[in-house]
């Protein structure tokens, strides 16, 4: 790209694809994320001041990740068309080329800090700007499983990456600042929180059973049954059975596998299938078609820690209770992360089996 970021066309068939130039006089982004050091939580908190400038909701016609087309600006993808794209994003919480920083805030050891180093990469699922991932077809699908594979690889082999999370946020509920149908891959320089403590329990109950916790949890929704959604050959869509979200579902290979990567081709061309009937059955779930906003998230294993204690695994949820009704995360939720949840999670398998 013209300020020397990466762009990486997935066609869904072999073409003879041109690339074209981009022709932009962008400057080159200063990155001066940082990431401080919770001594009270032992957690991570990156700070990426230069994201507060980032653009916001732009009209169609302005859309930054619609084709190149003539008789209007410059997109960050130069060509007039496009299958899947991925690409560096211009406004990233993690990179590659950051500012050096003082080890320790205010040069106090109890707040270490550090270069936020890591990559934060655009996907964009299709050129159609009024589309949606639930509208994609079944074979487009495939090059976005495809693209998240490669970029998987591609990110968990780059000096200080730990974790590699491709996720979309989808509505403007979600706080999304892009219209246009889109995900994002973060490479993060930490194992995540939320990885931190799932390696944790699956440790002690690898220690105290000699079993595979997400196995055993995989193995016991499908034995219940009273939340099972879709029941594949090589893949099955539960509601947890303690689901923290009014709308919730997490979708887990039956093979143990580390990442989107090591899927083999038999599991990837049935996630296809299963993962677009699961959307579409979110969009259908308060009993008509609807664009429901969601966060749907690929927990993968840690790229050096924790890879036999942990699986791939999808979550997909909505903070929509109701028609035109949110669920906030208020003093309960935000303040002391103690979750309180208006659904019964079997009533939601059961609303999610019925929006066909």
């Amino acid at each position: 790209m013209a300020d020397g970021r990466e762009l990486f066309y997935f066609d869904d068939a072999t073409v003879g694809r041109e690339v074209l130039p981009d022709t932009r006089d962008l400057p080159v982004v200063e990155h001066g994320s940082t990431m401080r050091f919770d001594v009270l939580t032992g957690e991570w908190v990156t700070i990426a001041a230069h994201r507060m400038d980032r653009t916001f909701l732009p009209p169609a016609d302005h859309c930054p990740l619609c084709p190149t087309q003539p008789g209007r600006e410059p997109s960050e993808i130069p060509a007039p068309d496009y299958d899947v794209v991925v690409f560096e994003n211009r406004f990233p919480s993690f990179a590659q080329t950051t500012t050096q920083v003082e080890p320790n805030v205010d040069g106090m050891a109890l707040w270490p800090q550090r270069p936020a180093t890591g990559r934060c990469e655009v996907v964009c699922f299709t050129s159609d700007h009024s589309s949606s991932f639930a509208a994609l077809t079944e074979s487009r699908v495939r090059t976005v499983i495809e693209a998240w594979a490669d970029r998987t690889a591609a990110l968990s082999a780059m000096p200080g990456v730990e974790q590699v999370f491709p996720f979309e946020n989808r509505g403007k509920e979600i706080g999304v600042t892009l219209d246009h149908p889109h995900g994002q891959i973060y490479a993060y320089p930490f194992v995540t929180p939320r990885t931190a403590s799932l390696i944790t329990r699956a440790g002690a109950h690898r220690q105290r059973t000699g079993r595979d916790l997400m196995g055993d949890v995989l193995d016991a929704e499908r034995k219940a049954g009273t939340r099972v959604v879709l029941d594949g050959e090589h893949w099955t869509a539960f509601v947890p059975a303690a689901a923290r979200w009014p709308v919730e579902a997490h979708l887990v290979p039956h093979r143990a596998v580390p990442d989107i990567a090591a899927l083999h081709e038999e599991e990837r061309a049935e996630l296809a299938v299963l993962y677009r009937d699961l959307l579409g059955r979110l969009n259908r779930y308060f009993g008509e078609p609807g664009d429901l906003p969601y966060i749907s998230g690929w927990h993968q294993a840690p790229v050096h820690t924790g890879r036999d204690l942990t699986r791939l695994h999808l979550q997909l949820f909505s903070l929509r209770r109701a028609p035109g009704k949110l669920k906030y995360l208020a003093g309960s939720e935000s303040g002391m992360a103690a979750w309180v949840n208006d659904a019964a999670p079997e009533t939601i398998a059961e609303r999610l089996r019925g929006a066909v």
